[in-house]
């Protein structure tokens, strides 16, 4: 094929997985709706399991990575600002920072790294070994039983991990803001949230849900369409990993957008 052809090619073939990962995400809807009004949602145990797997997992790592972000923030915005002897807004910059931006884009991409691969193994394991043709043998719907309980622990787990990275991203800055730049406790925290806004921190909340939304969907999509054995299994599980990094990357651009130009 030439290099139009080949294009067009990956172009047509994009869509149709993003259409399928749509319609995907319809069906898992349409399952939670219809599993709350005749009460044939997945046993809570089920679901608890993976909040649990989601969540409490993820916890240590995504608090690692926030705590050393915000001191990071801290010592970096510190440099610049104490040209100025303006030291006290290190405070804003970083809990601001880490509220609308880096708490709910870091955390989801520490899960989407964990968690999401984790989906699309344990799926794409369970394709290649025929046993979602056997839940479909015995009319069991896999979206039933696999999909929507991981769809609903990300979607309760991963806002609740962006406020404890949110507080852990804070906390850190204000190690280096009392320990390094020899502020007051007190001036640090209240020009902490002086500055930043309920807005602020909903901002982080709403990302965190749209995250939660397309790892749980790219990591079963690519679970479900998994084939070619354990080599098609080691396959789906990079793409989908580096599927998952590029959405949250575009929805983040894409969401803080229209946030900016629709609170100003």
């Amino acid at each position: 094929m030439n290099f139009l052809e080949r294009l067009g090619s990956i172009i047509l073939g994009t869509l149709r997985q993003v259409i399928e990962a749509l319609a995907l995400l319809f069906d898992t809807i349409s399952w939670i709706i219809i599993g709350s009004v005749k009460n044939k949602l997945p046993k809570r145990e089920g679901i608890f399991n993976q909040m649990v797997f989601a969540g409490v997992g993820s916890l240590i790592i995504a608090a690692f990575v926030s705590f050393f972000t915000g001191i990071v923030i801290a010592m970096q915005s510190a440099y610049q600002l104490s040209r100025f002897g303006a030291n006290i807004y290190v405070a804003p910059m970083v809990s601001v920072g880490v509220a609308r931006e880096l708490g709910p884009v870091l955390t989801a991409l520490v899960v989407a790294g964990r968690v999401g691969a984790a989906i699309t193994a344990e799926l794409g394991t369970m394709k290649v070994t025929e046993q979602i043709e056997a839940l479909d043998t015995m009319a069991l719907s896999p979206i039933r039983f696999l999909v929507v309980p991981r769809f609903l622990a990300l979607l309760v787990m991963l806002p609740c991990l962006t406020l404890f990275a949110d507080l852990l991203g804070i906390f850190g800055g204000f190690l280096v803001g009392v320990f390094n730049l020899h502020l007051d406790p007190y001036r640090y925290i209240t020009f902490s949230f002086q500055f930043m806004e309920w807005k602020d921190v909903w901002t982080g909340l709403v990302k965190s849900f749209v995250f939660a939304v397309i790892i749980s969907m790219v990591g079963c999509y690519m679970g479900l369409k998994t084939k070619g054995g354990a080599e098609g299994v080691g396959k789906s599980t990079t793409l989908s990993v580096v599927t998952s990094f590029i959405f949250i990357i575009l929805f983040d651009c894409i969401l803080t957008g229209i946030f900016y130009f629709t609170q100003k």
